[in-house]
């Protein structure tokens, strides 16, 4: 896979849902997206298989016999439409004597979907870490584009959980979610939601996401259109249920294909321990007096507050090392300090879909690369519309926040 659509699909991860709510960001706005953008290199750099934790981020979120999976699975995805069958490029892992052909894998989902036409199918075989299918599929009902991944994670890391936990719902909307304990140890996601969170087209995207005991994970996302992007609805919901979606990840014809994906490729370490917590209750001790902390985040650095004028959306992030991308994130608009700290602050529109959102960020990069990004918005959270007219921070104070000594202290510094 080239190595262009990995960085892709790693930033997007960022989230499972920042996968999708960075589609409803302006680029010109997008101080975390640069943010995501260079870590995103560095830590690929770091790691040796390259590894996408929500794979539902790209080809995201939801048939066959259903069975108890105690078996391995895998995930993975690719972006519908070149109108022929081809191979998905293999990505950096090792080429195994046993490998099942794309065009193997290709067949095996074809033969879990209900009868119906086939079209723009993209296989990717075993040996290629993660594997990546897609393929336009028609019932009769109207051209429904779907993706599938097959992948290894590192068992019980943050990551494996992150692909089978539902989005929070400020960050990513949908209709339903839910997560499951299947017999075995496997757990499976169940989600349906949306290809904008900010609903700016109708576009409905559905997914199932099953991770085994053993890590190996098995995605399927489908969408009501004939494309994830840029195509108009084809229909009024995807093809598959839930209990469709569902039959398909745990169909036991996965179990030959997962046990053929190299598991020496999957040499990442368990994630290590939540910053989480310590971040947002630094920020939170950072805050105004007269501001009031409505809501937290679970998932991601985001608080939403209010001042007695309307809620604002405030989110932060802490990224220590970022020393060797200093002069791409910090141009000469920059401030520098007596003590060699750059800041700058930035004004932009918010969410592409929503007129009116404002949002003010502070950023700063210290002297051993500790990047603190601090951002508000005039709306309660990333794709609604504005309640008030201006973030309930002001510039100078997100600017203090970030400039705070105490962003060093819970990141272990």
């Amino acid at each position: 896979m080239p190595s262009e659509h990995q960085e892709d699909l790693f930033e997007r991860q960022l989230g499972n849902a920042l996968r999708d709510a960075g589609d409803t960001f302006d680029t010109d706005r997008s101080a975390l997206a640069a943010a995501g953008q260079a870590r995103g290199r560095r830590l690929r750099l770091r790691r040796r298989a390259t590894v996408v934790g929500s794979a539902a981020a790209i080809a995201p979120v939801g048939m066959g016999g259903a069975l108890v999976v105690p078996w391995s699975d895998g995930g993975g995805q690719q972006s519908v439409g070149s109108g022929r069958t081809t191979t998905a490029p293999a990505s950096s892992a090792t080429s195994e004597p046993n490998a099942l052909p794309a065009e193997e894998v290709l067949k095996i989902f074809k033969s879990l979907l209900p009868e119906g036409k086939f079209s723009q199918e993209v296989a990717g075989g075993t040996d290629s870490y993660p594997s990546y299918s897609s393929l336009v599929y028609d019932d009769g009902q109207g051209p429904a584009a779907m993706g599938l991944t097959l992948n290894r994670v590192e068992p019980g890391s943050a990551e494996a959980r992150s692909i089978t936990t539902c989005p929070d719902k400020a960050l990513a909307p949908y209709d339903s979610c839910t997560t499951t304990k299947l017999v075995g140890g496997s757990t499976l996601m169940l989600i349906q939601g949306y290809e904008y969170p900010d609903r700016r087209e109708e576009t409905k995207q559905w997914r199932a996401e099953l991770v085994t005991s053993h890590g190996q994970h098995i995605g399927l996302t489908e969408w009501n259109a004939p494309a994830q992007k840029g195509e108009p609805v084809s229909r009024p919901e995807p093809p598959l249920s839930t209990a469709e979606l569902k039959a398909f990840v745990t169909a036991s014809q996965w179990s030959p294909v997962i046990a053929v994906i190299p598991q020496e490729l999957n040499s990442t370490p368990p994630d290590g321990p939540d910053t989480t917590t310590p971040t947002l209750t630094t920020l939170i001790g950072l805050l105004p007096k007269d501001v009031e902390v409505v809501t937290r985040g679970t998932d991601y650095t985001y608080l939403v507050v209010d001042d007695g004028k309307g809620k604002s959306y405030v989110q932060v992030d802490v990224q220590p090392g970022m020393k060797d991308v200093e002069d791409e994130l910090f141009g000469p608009d920059a401030e520098t300090l007596d003590d060699g700290t750059k800041v700058v602050t930035r004004e932009s529109s918010g969410d592409k879909g929503v007129s009116g959102t404002v949002m003010w960020t502070a950023d700063t990069i210290r002297t051993d690369g500790l990047r603190v990004v601090v951002s508000a918005f005039n709306a309660a959270d990333q794709h609604s519309a504005p309640g008030r007219e201006t973030p309930a921070l002001t510039k100078q104070e997100l600017r203090e926040i970030a400039l705070s000594p105490k962003w060093v202290q819970p990141m272990g510094r």
